[in-house]
């Protein structure tokens, strides 16, 4: 199990969103002891089209190694498949709907991105409130107000397959049964491959376990596993 000293994480976000999205698990995280860094992946100087996935997972590696030993990672989605890439410097891991490395990211369904993908100009509060049917309206609305754009090259790279080393550190991996961006039976792979702890959400969607009706008791959840 994971070290029950530890009193620092960093959270890092999925494609699109922003430290924002971990509002509800840094106030369960804080309440229980656990400081957190929740940051906001940055585009390069000549922007998004420009950010590469390795430009994304050095941001991460920095914040990393910025907080003191033992120290926890979390990510989601994109910030999953990120914060595997660098499990070799942290003393646990937490992967939530994560995007699979190679080869599992075979099994994902294959989409076109454009350099930068217009999620922000895109967004609409309906199609918010249909991926996000876990949530109740407010929040909805909060992150319809907070979606940004983002890099294609990083998705075009993430799809195409990052190569991961099995995490040292222990694991827990969250997968969401409805989720439709990255199917549960994969992330049960991943997790099965790795030897790691796997929570299911039933009725949980690809961002639930982060802005849904259960987020504070998945936090919860999360942090009675790092205190094992």
């Amino acid at each position: 199990m994971p070290p029950a000293q530890v009193h620092d994480a960093v959270l890092v976000h999925g494609a699109g969103g922003g430290g924002w999205e971990w509002d509800i698990w840094r106030r369960v995280l804080q309440a229980r002891g656990i400081a957190c860094a929740c940051m906001d992946l940055e585009p390069v100087a000549a922007g998004l089209s420009a950010t590469t996935f390795d430009d994304y997972r050095a941001q991460v590696q920095i914040a990393l190694d910025a907080l003191p030993r033992p120290r926890v990672l979390i990510g989601a989605s994109l910030g999953g498949l990120l914060a595997a890439s660098c499990a070799a410097s942290a003393d646990a891991l937490v992967l939530v709907n994560p995007l699979p490395p190679e080869p599992w990211s075979a099994q994902l369904p294959q989409r076109e991105w454009p350099d930068v993908v217009p999620w922000r100009r895109d967004a609409r509060l309906a199609s918010t409130r249909r991926a996000l049917a876990d949530a109740d309206d407010a929040t909805a609305l909060f992150a319809f107000r907070r979606w940004r754009d983002e890099s294609g090259a990083v998705l075009r790279q993430a799809q195409s397959g990052v190569a991961v080393a099995v995490p040292q550190c222990p694991v827990l991996v969250i997968a969401s049964e409805l989720d439709e961006d990255v199917p549960a039976e994969v992330t049960a792979t991943v997790a099965e491959a790795w030897g790691a702890s796997l929570l299911r959400m039933p009725g949980s969607t690809h961002v639930g376990p982060l802005l849904g009706r259960d987020a504070a008791s998945v936090a919860a959840q999360v942090v009675d596993w790092l205190k094992g």
